[in-house]
Order: C-alpha cells, then sequence, then structure tokens
C-alpha cells in the first residue's frame, strides 16, 4: 500500500531535514527532487536532453548541493518540457508500496496532489539566507540576494511555480528550533496513518 508525504517549501526552510527525519522514522523511501532538477542544471548541454536522459547515478554527484547547482535548478524547472520529463518519474517514485516522502517545490499542488500529508515548510528569506550562509560561507548579503532572487524566480514561474497547496499545513521554522520542526510534521503523518 502507498502512503505518500508531499512537502514543499522555498530554499534553506528545513524542508529537506524535515523529509529525512520522516522518511527514516516511518521507513519511507526519500526522494529529495531538488536533485533532479540540480543533476539536470549540473548536467549542462540542452537541458531538455538532460532530463529525458537523467540516470539514477547523476543524482550521486558531489557537486548538487553547491549554490551555483541550486542556481541552476531554478533555471531549468522554469522549462516546462523539463518538468514534463520528470513528472512521471517524480510520480512513479510517489506510489511505491511501503509508502514515500517527496520533497520539493510542486508536491503536494502538482506532482501528488491526492498525496496522504501536504506540508508547507517556510521561513522568512533572512533565516534562510542565514542558515544557507552558514553552510556555504562566503558574503550573507550575496547569498540574501541570490535567495530573494530564487524565491522570485520560483514563485513567479508559468509553470507549476511555489505555492503551499489549499489543503497543506504551513510549518513557518523562522522562530522554530528543527527538533519541533520535525516532531510537529511527525505528529502530523502519524495521525493520518492512523486514521
Amino acid at each position: 500500500m502507498s502512503f505518500t508525504v508531499a512537502i514543499d517549501g522555498p530554499a534553506a526552510a528545513g524542508k529537506g531535514t524535515i523529509a529525512r527525519a520522516v522518511a527514516a522514522r516511518f521507513g519511507f523511501a526519500h526522494l529529495d527532487t531538488g536533485l533532479l532538477y540540480r543533476a539536470v542544471g549540473a548536467k549542462g548541454g540542452d537541458p531538455v536532453a538532460a532530463a529525458r536522459g537523467l540516470m539514477p547515478g547523476d543524482l550521486a554527484r558531489t557537486d548538487l548541493r553547491t549554490l551555483a547547482a541550486g542556481q541552476a535548478a531554478s533555471r531549468v524547472a522554469a522549462i516546462p518540457e523539463v518538468r514534463a520529463a520528470l513528472v512521471e518519474f517524480q510520480r512513479r517514485f510517489a506510489k511505491q508500496a511501503g509508502g514515500a516522502v517527496l520533497d520539493g517545490r510542486d508536491i503536494g499542488t502538482v506532482i501528488c496532489p491526492k498525496a496522504e500529508v501536504k506540508l508547507y515548510v517556510t521561513a522568512s528569506a533572512e533565516v534562510r539566507a542565514h542558515r544557507r550562509w552558514l553552510e556555504v560561507g562566503g558574503d550573507e548579503a550575496q547569498v540574501l540576494a541570490e535567495v530573494q532572487e530564487r524565491d522570485a524566480r520560483d514563485m513567479g514561474r508559468a509553470d507549476a511555480p511555489l505555492c503551499a497547496a489549499p489543503d497543506a499545513l504551513v510549518l513557518d521554522t523562522s522562530t522554530m528550533s528543527i527538533e519541533a520542526a520535525v516532531e510537529r510534521a511527525m505528529a502530523v503523518v502519524e495521525a493520518r496513518r492512523g486514521a
């Protein structure tokens, strides 16, 4: 039996950490869908061809967590043909037996609109930029500018813009510890599984 947890939100809000914790706690498979787009962007060349030819090994690249890969992912994710090439992969993953957690930007709205649990994890741009700066270093003001630029691109794109699904639980982690956010997410999943 499949059970899908869809976790959406902007960069550095904590959705990946929450997704990994929920997957581990309940024994669900986990897919960071942003890695698909990061891998397509990192491959270079024609992004549509890269998306259509994406292999599992492409997700193991060591450079997929860099700021440059994140910016490339946001650019290629705005291309409708790239998104279409990756949609079916994500939907198949979500329906696997034993349950799945997918985190990204359009999981609850486009990829898995019938997911049993939908969470939208967010935080202020300043908090998210500070978190990202702690990860990657550099100029914190520049990191904030890049976070804001990415938010504008992700939320403003014509195809599957980043937004909370109407039935998603919104978790604002701006002043919440990651432990508290994880506990809240797990409680929601537990309640839905028991329903």
